[in-house]
Formats: C-alpha cells, structure tokens, sequence
C-alpha cells in the first residue's frame, strides 16, 4: 500500500512537461462554464481500479474537463460515461456511472491508466511528453505483478504500450491496430486486445457502438473468469 501512495504522490507532483504543466492549470483556473462552482484537479492523474487487477487498461491521457477536473481516470466526461457503462454491463465495475474520485465506484479484476497522465491540448501530447510519462506505467504494471491482459484505447495508447513492451526486451510481434485485434499471451508477456478509444469523436459518429464495445467487455471478464 505504501509503495502505491509513493508512486501515486510522485505522478501527482510530476512537473516534467512545462507545455502541458501551463495547459492543466490554466483549464483548472478558468474552467467550463458549466463547472464554475467545482474545484479542478489540475495536476497529473495517478491509474485507478484494482490493485490485484490482472488486466490494465490504457487510455491516451486525462480529458480537459473530465479526469483533469475530477482528479481519477475517465472520470466526468463522456468517454468515462461509455466506458463505465460498459465495464458495469461486463460486471466489471460495481455501478454505471463515474462523476468524482467519492462517488464510491470499484473495479473488479481491471486497473484503468493512461500513457500520459496531464491533459494535453487537442488530445495530442508530444512524442517527449509522452516518453516523459511512460516510466510511470512501467511502475504501475511492476507494482501489480502477475498481469495476464491487456486493453489499449486507441492506437496512440497501442503504440506506446508496444514502445514500453519493446523497451523492456520483451516486445510484441507485429501488431495491425482495429477495433477487436486480439494479440496472444507469450511468456510472461500478457495478451493485448486493441480497442477503438471511447471518445465523442468516435461514439457520436457511430465509429464505435455500444455493441462494439461492450463486446471488448465481454472478452475481458471471459478471459479473467477462466483465467486461476
């Protein structure tokens, strides 16, 4: 538990990055209208879920409004709203539904974190930004241990779980990024299964379904109910 709180407090006074340092706290002072009497996080944001998980799930980065508001991954935005959603039909997650860091939500079995950890402009860190987060990821997959699976949220989060994989001489064969790609477990390297990211962009133009992504779920809590 301590080493946890240790890794959590060092990803929240990360000040690596100045670009997106000036971008978090500068949404976090002026704020969406619609969330003017709510205090912002505004630092970077530490994984959450399970600390026995044997599946992580890796997004891109905290959403302006949403997990850099709230202060917890996937947290206050729409994209957490279909995420959430889908975990809870999967029963993966004990409620629909994910508005603050107190809202009483847990996770079964899942560890929810992202390759960089303060919200960049436009969604688009920088390859030093995002080079700058990953020992982060590395510290959190070591202090779970045993992972059987994981989930990558979009290509950006693909490429840079490949690129840590890669870095720590245990890399994954070739892998084609589309919704459903599943990738086989090899060693002590855990299986990947590729995702379309639940953002606007892609829920609200029909690109990924609820159907779609429920269907990710689905495999997920297959693969953790067979699994010792």
């Amino acid at each position: 538990m301590k080493e946890w709180e240790r890794l959590n407090e060092t990803i929240i006074a990360c000040r690596k990055c100045p670009r997106l340092v000036n971008y978090r706290e500068e949404i976090a002072r002026t704020k969406r209208r619609a969330y003017q009497d709510q205090d912002y996080w505004g630092k970077p944001v530490p994984g959450f879920g399970d600390r026995h998980a044997r599946v992580v799930v890796v997004g891109l980065a905290p959403g302006a409004h949403g997990s850099n508001r709230t202060g917890r991954m996937f947290t206050g935005d729409a994209s957490g709203e279909f995420l959430y959603r889908a975990l809870y039909k999967a029963g993966l997650a004990n409620q629909p539904t994910a508005t603050s860091r107190d809202d009483g939500l847990e996770l079964s079995g899942i560890f929810i974190t992202a390759i960089c950890r303060c919200a960049p402009p436009d969604n688009k860190p920088s390859t030093l930004e995002a080079a700058n987060c990953l020992g982060y990821l590395s510290s959190e997959l070591a202090l779970l241990g045993k992972v059987d699976g994981l989930v990558a949220l979009g290509r950006f989060a693909l490429d840079w779980s490949l690129n840590l994989y890669r870095s720590m001489g245990n890399p994954f064969p070739p892998v084609e990024f589309r919704h459903g790609g599943f990738t086989p477990a090899s060693g002590d390297r855990p299986w990947l299964l590729t995702s379309f990211h639940p953002s606007r962009q892609n829920t609200q133009t029909g690109r990924l379904t609820e159907a779609m992504f429920d269907s990710i779920w689905v495999t997920v809590a297959d693969y953790l109910h067979k699994t010792p």
